[in-house]
């Protein structure tokens, strides 16, 4: 509690005022982490929630990050299944392919930034939100892999593993939830080249792609003699799906 009570004196001293654009820079230390505390009931969100001044910068922002959380608490209150059955379902026909899965869940797949969220969650716990968007929506639809083994996966290692924002946002991700797009996917390299332009959180995750200049970590094969050096070696592997045929497969099994 003291621990947790520190952060957010922290956080409402400055940095939430950052928030609204923050939130989204992968590589920087921009969001609250207030996650953990809140759900091991180390803070109320009623206490975080009435130190916030809606009409400053950042802090209207972060204020309905909280809403969401409460939704979401909500949500499994009217669904108690939510952690098993689809809110709306799209009658999904789910591939099996335990090795994909594994390489997803190494951070393996070959997309720098998704790869670099998943060993930020095995290594630490967490991982940044936005991060946490991209490698569902490439399991779910990259992969087209149920969203049941990505959420389990995550409840197993991350340290604010809450039923209800796990589920909740994983069926949202997944198109099975609250989204009213379905259907909206993630490019991972667009959300890279946006989210990390300098590409500073691919490499602290990616060590192998440390050599890689710039936003060019994104795609690694399109940086010439490093990138040829780099896969001759089977340092990093290649992408494991192409991002348009995967787009493709994906909207033709939903119909």
């Amino acid at each position: 509690e003291v621990a947790a009570r520190e952060r957010l004196a922290w956080w409402m001293d400055g940095p939430v005022e950052d928030y609204a654009d923050g939130r989204n820079r992968m590589a920087e230390d921009a969001t609250s982490r207030l996650s953990v505390p809140l759900h091991l009931g180390c803070l109320s969100v009623t206490e975080v929630a009435a130190g916030l001044e809606p009409r400053r910068a950042g802090h209207e922002s972060f204020l309905q990050e909280l809403c969401w959380r409460d939704f979401n608490h909500q949500l499994l209150d009217a669904r108690p299944d939510l952690a098993v059955t689809d809110v709306r379902t799209k009658d999904d026909r789910w591939r099996d392919a335990p090795g994909e899965l594994a390489a997803w869940q190494e951070g393996r797949t070959g997309y720098p930034v998704v790869d670099a969220g998943m060993r930020q969650l095995v290594a630490e716990g967490w991982m940044h939100n936005r991060a946490r968007m991209v490698t569902a929506s490439f399991l779910t639809k990259h992969l087209y892999i149920d969203w049941r083994h990505g959420a389990r996966f995550f409840m197993h290692h991350l340290a604010d593993g809450d039923l209800a924002n796990n589920f909740a946002q994983w069926q949202w991700t997944a198109g099975t939830g609250t989204d009213s797009r379905p259907n909206r996917m993630f490019n991972p390299v667009i959300q890279g080249e946006r989210y990390d332009p300098s590409g500073a959180y691919v490499r602290r995750w990616v060590p192998e792609l440390a050599d890689v200049v710039g936003k060019a970590v994104h795609q690694p094969r399109t940086d010439g003699p490093a990138a040829a050096s780099l896969f001759a070696e089977g340092a990093y592997p290649a992408p494991m799906v192409d991002h348009r045929e995967a787009r493709e497969r994906f909207l033709s099994a939903r119909g």
